[in-house]
C-alpha cells in the first residue's frame, strides 16, 4: 500500500491505465465506462461516509451510470451534499435516495470521543462533531454500544432532514456491516 504522496498518485494511475487497458483488478471495465458515457439515467442517490471500506458502487453491485454517489465525513450534510443532491433529484429525476451510515464510522466515533471529553474539535473537523453530535442527544455516552447508537440516530436525523428537503422522493436510511457486507434497511 502506497503511504507516500508520488507513490499514491502512481498507484491511482497505474490503476487507471488497467481500467483503460480492460484488465480491471476489482470489476470495473472500459467497456462499461463507455456504454455510459453518452448519458447518464441514474436510479438512486446514495449519500454515504468517505471512510475508504465502503466503496458504495462496490457494496450495491452497480456500475457506470446507476447510481449517484455522494460522500461526505459521517455522511454529514453541509451546502455542496444538499444541492448534490437536489441536482439529481431535479436535473436527473433520480426517484430514491439511499442514506448508507456504517458500523465503525471513524467520524461517529470522534464525535463521540469528543462529547465524552467536552471537547471540540477546531475547524472543520468541528462542524462534523457539531453535526454528528445532534443526533446523540439522549445517547448514554458511557454505554459500550454508544457509537452503534449514534450511527443509527444521525442516519436517521440524516433521513428525516432530506425528507424534509425533498418531499416528492422517496429517501431511506440503511446501514452497512462492515464485516459481512451485508446493507440492512432502518427506515
Amino acid at each position: 500500500m502506497p503511504r507516500r504522496p508520488q507513490e499514491a498518485l502512481a498507484e491511482l494511475l497505474a490503476g487507471n491505465r488497467r481500467f483503460v487497458a480492460g484488465r480491471s483488478r476489482y470489476g470495473h471495465h472500459i467497456s462499461a465506462a463507455a456504454a455510459a458515457s453518452g448519458g447518464q439515467n441514474p436510479y438512486a442517490v446514495v449519500l454515504g461516509c468517505i471512510d475508504s471500506r465502503v466503496p458504495v458502487e462496490a457494496v450495491f453491485d452497480q456500475t457506470f451510470g446507476m447510481i449517484c454517489v455522494i460522500r461526505s465525513g459521517g455522511h454529514v450534510l453541509d451546502r455542496a451534499v444538499l444541492g448534490s443532491v437536489a441536482f439529481a433529484v431535479d436535473a436527473l429525476d433520480v426517484p430514491l435516495i439511499v442514506v448508507l451510515g456504517h458500523d465503525r464510522c471513524g467520524a461517529v466515533s470522534a464525535t463521540v470521543e469528543a462529547l465524552r471529553g467536552g471537547t471540540r474539535p477546531v475547524g472543520e473537523l468541528g462542524y462534523l462533531v457539531d453535526e454528528i453530535g445532534a443526533a446523540a442527544d439522549g445517547t448514554d455516552l458511557t454505554d459500550p454500544a454508544a457509537v452503534h447508537l449514534v450511527t443509527s440516530a444521525h442516519t436517521i436525523r440524516t433521513v428525516e432532514r432530506l425528507r424534509a428537503g425533498q418531499p416528492d422522493v422517496t429517501v431511506v436510511g440503511a446501514r452497512y456491516d462492515l464485516d459481512t457486507g451485508q446493507v440492512r434497511l432502518l427506515s
